[in-house]
């Protein structure tokens, strides 16, 4: 897939468009490459029992940035599969929108990695995940 893709030509490439749960929590890409993606999720109707965002949010925003850059370097013979994130929660967020940006720190043949730092609006660290994708032969999945 080519850096100069659209954010919307990528989405309508997707069998599911962005998917049911990235609509249902209000993500939105806002840049997408390779080495970087963006995107911003509200933390309204994304929060926990105590009105803070919850955890697994963060971990659904980091997943779909460290997964779509693992798409756009697999494309066009390639579809990514996540197989392993992890999260550290910094600090809380209780209202606005987080920020989290994916940065490539492994672009290989087989497997791609990637560090995502999510912010929220005053610009400070709510979360750090680290996510690894597989990246399988397309013919496996279109058979």
């Amino acid at each position: 897939m080519s850096d100069e893709l659209s954010i919307d030509d990528y989405i309508s490439s997707m069998p599911e468009g962005m998917g049911g749960l990235n609509e249902k929590m209000g993500i939105r890409l806002t840049e997408i490459s390779a080495a970087r993606v963006v995107g911003t999720m509200p933390v309204e109707g994304n929060t926990q029992p105590y009105g803070l965002l919850h955890g697994g949010a963060s971990v659904v925003l980091a997943e779909t940035l460290g997964s779509v850059g693992s798409a756009v370097h697999a494309h066009p013979d390639k579809l990514s599969v996540g197989v392993d994130i992890n999260a550290t929660h910094h600090r809380s967020a209780t209202s606005g929108t987080v920020t989290g940006v994916a940065t490539a720190i492994h672009l290989g043949r087989s497997s791609a990695s990637y560090e995502v730092v999510i912010t929220d609006e005053r610009g400070k660290r709510v979360c750090t995940s680290r996510i690894t994708c597989a990246l399988m032969p397309r013919e496996r999945f279109t058979s």
